[in-house]
């Protein structure tokens, strides 16, 4: 970058920099590691780090940065991304306070062919668009981007909004806290409404509304058009789960029932069946008097670690073993 704009001829300076790098490698934060933070945050910060330092005592009218919406609402599965534009959002801020031009902008997508969108699977942008996030056309973006430019606070978001999905989402329990000043539609139900629902139905219906819960919520997460296409003994991952439509279901089911759900909650129970059995049994329990399904548990126990990894069951072999002995000596 220091030879670029050494070679710029003295008598046509450098006027604007627009830095509109755009790279991400999506994972959950508990798989993230030095490699992946690299490879998103060199183009992203580092470049523009580099460009701020090479041009702050050049006469710029413009320095523009191109962040991410991610940078604001820090998108599920995208945690280096959304720290490499919380970058550049904190850089426009620290250089209009030392009086240098500055303007981040953090986009949503573009739906243009050959944009980052387009390496995106039919998931992650159904997950997008149930977020409330449309992809701009290229002529609404240049004209958000001509605004953007005469405007004047130092980060600004332009992004077009479905307010419709905003709703759905407020209904579902599932919107993002910042857009609540936005929409106005509550829940459609509060937060826990079903474990009062489930306790009050008679006891042989309960089984059956824990199930219609779940298939309902992955039938959302796929984009189906309704529950009755979801296998409910079919494994999550033979269903099209990654790991993120695993944490929008979680998320889901933990707003529908009020319950605090660990994020492995989906690979502990790894299809439908087993999802709602385990919902089951902690908003409603087996009561004191209940016989245990014991035939059930080592059911699901058998589909959970058939549907694990190597790795998993290594992992547990020893505690599965110690249990086996235990239950021999006491027989």
């Amino acid at each position: 970058l220091a030879e670029l704009i050494g070679a710029i001829p003295a008598a046509r300076p450098l006027g604007a920099v627009f830095h509109c790098a755009a790279a991400f490698d999506n994972s959950l934060i508990e798989s993230l590691d030095a490699g992946l933070m690299r490879g998103v945050f060199a183009p992203k910060a580092d470049a523009a780090w580099h460009l701020h330092e090479l041009t702050r005592d050049l006469d710029l009218t413009h320095f523009v940065l191109f962040s991410s919406i991610a940078g604001t609402f820090n998108n599920p599965g995208q945690g280096n991304y959304a720290a490499a534009n919380a970058f550049l959002d904190a850089l426009a801020r620290r250089r209009r306070e030392e009086g240098l031009p500055a303007l981040s902008l953090g986009w949503g997508g573009w739906e243009r062919s050959g944009g980052m969108l387009a390496t995106l699977d039919e998931g992650d942008l159904a997950r997008l668009g149930r977020a409330g996030i449309s992809p701009l056309a290229d002529h609404e973006g240049l004209e958000l981007l001509d605004r953007c430019l005469v405007l004047g606070p130092p980060h600004l978001l332009p992004v077009a909004l479905d307010r419709g999905a905003l709703r759905a989402a407020a209904r579902a329990g599932t919107l993002a806290p910042l857009f609540s000043g936005i929409v106005k539609a509550p829940p459609s139900a509060p937060t826990g409404a079903f474990a009062e629902q489930l306790t009050t139905a008679p006891e042989g219906r309960r089984q059956t509304l824990a199930l219609e819960l779940v298939r309902s919520h992955v039938a959302a997460v796929l984009g189906h058009a309704s529950a009755g296409s979801v296998d409910p003994d079919r494994p999550f991952k033979d269903l099209g789960f990654d790991s993120l439509a695993t944490l929008e279901l979680r998320n889901r089911l933990g707003a529908a029932s009020g319950l605090q759900l660990p994020t492995s909650v989906v690979f502990d129970h790894p299809t439908p069946a087993a999802l709602a059995d385990f919902l089951l049994s902690l908003l409603v329990g087996t009561g004191a008097a209940a016989e245990p399904d014991i035939e059930g548990e080592v059911k699901r126990l058998e589909a959970t670690l058939a549907a694990a990894g190597s790795e998993h069951r290594r992992k547990y072999q020893g505690r599965l073993q110690d249990l086996l002995l235990a239950v021999a000596a006491e027989t």
